[in-house]
Formats: C-alpha cells, structure tokens, sequence
C-alpha cells in the first residue's frame, strides 16, 4: 500500500514532534518533511513535493497564508491544510481563499486531523465541525472585501487601534492601554476602517494575518 506523504510545518518543535507522532501512527500515511517558518516550508514542499502540507498560520518570516498563496501559485499539486488555535471563522475564509484545502482547530481531537488529512489527500475539502456553521453563515450573509484593499495611508496610531482589535481587546482596553479616550479609539478605528474598505471584523482578521500582525511572539 502506498502511503500518503505527509509535511509538517509548525515553528514549535514541540509540536511538530506530537504531530509525527499521530501522522506516523497511521498505516497509510507517514512524515516526510518539516519545516519551522513560511519560507522553509514554501522551499521545502517544492523540494518533497508531499501529498499534504499540514500549516499553521502563525509564524515567522512567513505567515502560513502567505505561504500558503504561494506554494498554491508555485506546486498546486501539494494540498495544504491549516491547523490553527484561532476558532475565528475569519481565518478559515482567508486561508480558504488563499488556497488551503481544509481548516482544522489544534484544540480538536487528532482523531479530526487524521480525517482531514484523509479527505484533502482524496482531493476534497474540509473544515473543523467546531467552525462549518459558522463559515457557511458567514459566507451566506455577506462576501468578503478581498484582502482589505487600501484606498489610503493608516497613521501609525490606527494601525495599533486596528491590531490590538484584531488581537481581540475592546475599544475600553485599548483605551487603558494607549492612555487615550474610548471615543478616539472609536474615531481611529472608523478612520483606520474607511481607508482599508473594510466593513466587519472578519474583514480586519483577514488584513491583519496578510500584515503578519497576529503572529505569535
């Protein structure tokens, strides 16, 4: 039986390592390659060619959405799917668009990875249980404004407001923070918003990850 390659890009060794151990353990399917950041994970699935590429979002030098647009443009024939911690359906519809072929949450059971793997290896698609409600809703009610194009300049105080939204912070938090009022955190945000052309959180999730703002530290 020839068994599906696997890749593994995560920058935590950690759990790279747990990840290979669940992979491995599989009879049809095994770890063919890792990769700690974006830009050795774009380099790297060039080089293997694997059948999945399994991504997180966060991490350095490349983002996995950036990454991911990549290797789509470059190896088409490798299907990355995202395995993330953010349960916000504005990630799954960005890395969606970006050209992941399924979105699963690392708080799940690996039980659900596997499956995943599974059925994006066989050319499907697939999304997290925890999050498909959510994403159908979402992409029923509105489309999204792609990518948050800019039609001007932020200052640097917007940029932070927007941010530290999209870090999850209320506009009282971010107030506390910045040493600022709760109403200009209000006019930076509408400000920062009506540059981008962006209209919904989902929106400014989606601007954040291409600005590599939500990235562990």
């Amino acid at each position: 039986m020839t068994k599906l390659r696997i890749m593994l890009a995560d920058d935590h060794e950690t759990v790279r390592e747990g990840l290979q151990m669940i992979v491995n353990a599989q009879d049809d399917m095994e770890v063919v390659g890792f990769a700690g950041d974006g830009r050795e994970a774009v380099a790297r699935a060039q080089e293997l060619l694997p059948d999945v590429l399994v991504m997180d979002i966060s991490m350095p030098k490349l983002n996995g959405l950036k990454a991911t647009e990549k290797l789509n443009a470059l190896c088409p024939q490798v299907k990355v799917l995202t395995l993330s911690r953010h349960a916000d359906d504005g990630y799954v519809r960005a890395v969606l668009g970006a050209g992941a072929r399924g979105y699963v949450l690392k708080q799940s059971a690996s039980s659900e990875l596997i499956h995943a793997i599974r059925a994006v290896a066989a050319g499907g698609n697939y999304i997290d249980p925890k999050l498909a409600g959510k994403v159908m809703d979402s992409y029923s009610s509105r489309s999204v404004t792609a990518r948050g194009e800019a039609t001007g300049t932020l200052s640097n105080r917007e940029s932070e407001v927007l941010r530290l939204i999209a870090l999850g912070y209320s506009n009282k938090e971010i107030a506390l923070q910045l040493s600022l009022s709760v109403k200009t955190i209000e006019v930076h945000k509408a400000n920062a918003m009506r540059k981008l052309n962006i209209t919904s959180r989902i929106d400014l999730v989606r601007y954040a990850i291409f600005q590599g703002w939500l990235q562990d530290n």
